[in-house]
């Protein structure tokens, strides 16, 4: 059973949107943008995402802090440069969560890599590993950028490879030095000390999210590409915040932010939602248009106290959230931390 933290603070280091002038709240720290006399360096946004996860917790009388990455961002190095500027330190970090294998998520690993005291273990669904390729109606089409898992041992990388429901805090590594299975330990972690739950490989159960249409995958070879919609190494993390309800933070959503939620609260037995934040993939094409009412109908449903779109949620949806649910929407920004309490 996944147990409660007491306090969760998410960071978006990368991300499609930086506004400074946005004002703090009690919950909400935004990054000065004047120190010491002097303007503040500002923060890049990009096609991205990427989220520092600090969560805070008793166990056995005792107080711990702890730190997660969520994916890395589209560049090599915005993400390094943008940890900079707040101050970031990634040796503190321990364990990296993958949410799903398209680039705009994972391009800065190994620059991250660098920076973390390895080794480190990276939690992936299999599919992220796969040759993938985005084919336009028009016949036009690109091949998308790999992991390259040899590349990420190198650097210190210790790869979990789950298709199904993992969990954080995970005890410290054991490295085996004449062992290469980075899947050995797989299944470890204390049982009565799960504070995080990864969701793995999401359900698809509503009849409107349709996934990513235009994606493909590699066959026999770059000239045998198969339909591959569903995106099935989507996953997102969740957390039962004390006495408040589930915390959901999302990559991408391409197995649908309203599976992804209903399938949250299907995993822990919570049917509270506190907040909803990160990329919900209503944006990029009509496909998304059609279903967005039928995905506010249920947002509005779900009730989330709090509702932050970011990354590839996209304008028009941000305004139609914005519409339905005045009262629960929070403007994402790069820099900013939601604190939840």
């Amino acid at each position: 059973m996944l147990q409660v933290v007491d306090n969760i603070n998410i960071t978006i280091l990368v991300d499609n949107i930086t506004d400074r002038l946005l004002p703090s709240l009690s919950f909400v720290k935004r990054p000065p943008m004047i120190s010491n006399k002097k303007f503040t360096k500002p923060p890049i946004a990009e096609h991205g995402f990427s989220a520092l996860v600090e969560i805070s917790y008793t166990y056995k009388e005792k107080i711990f802090k702890k730190k997660f990455l969520f994916d890395t961002g589209v560049s090599k190095n915005g993400i390094i440069y943008n940890s900079e500027i707040f101050n970031i330190n990634f040796k503190d970090i321990e364990t990296i969560i993958l949410s799903h294998g398209h680039f705009d998520h994972f391009s800065g690993l190994i620059s991250v890599l660098k920076k973390t005291k390895n080794p480190i273990e990276i939690i992936a669904h299999t599919d992220v590993f796969l040759k993938r390729w985005i084919v336009f109606p028009d016949g036009r089409k690109a091949r998308m950028d790999i992991l390259d898992e040899k590349n990420i041992r190198k650097f210190g990388g210790i790869i979990i490879k789950n298709d199904g429901i993992n969990y954080l805090p995970r005890p410290p590594l054991k490295i085996n030095s004449n062992s290469n299975n980075n899947n050995k330990n797989k299944y470890r972690f204390d049982k009565k000390n799960k504070r995080i739950l990864i969701t793995g490989e999401i359900p698809r159960i509503t009849n409107f999210e349709k996934g990513f249409p235009l994606q493909y995958k590699e066959g026999r070879d770059q000239n045998h590409l198969i339909a591959d919609p569903l995106v099935k190494d989507d996953q997102a993390i969740v957390m039962i915040l004390k006495n408040k309800g589930l915390v959901i933070l999302t990559g991408c959503s391409h197995a649908g932010i309203i599976n992804t939620v209903n399938y949250a609260t299907k995993a822990t037995g919570i049917k509270k939602i506190y907040a909803i934040i990160g990329g919900f993939h209503l944006s990029g094409g009509e496909e998304y248009d059609d279903y967005l009412p039928l995905t506010i109908t249920e947002l509005l449903r779900i009730n989330p106290e709090y509702i932050i779109p970011c990354h590839c949620t996209g304008w028009k949806a941000c305004n139609e959230i914005i519409r339905a649910m005045p009262q629960k929407y929070l403007q994402t920004s790069v820099g900013s931390t939601f604190c939840f309490y």
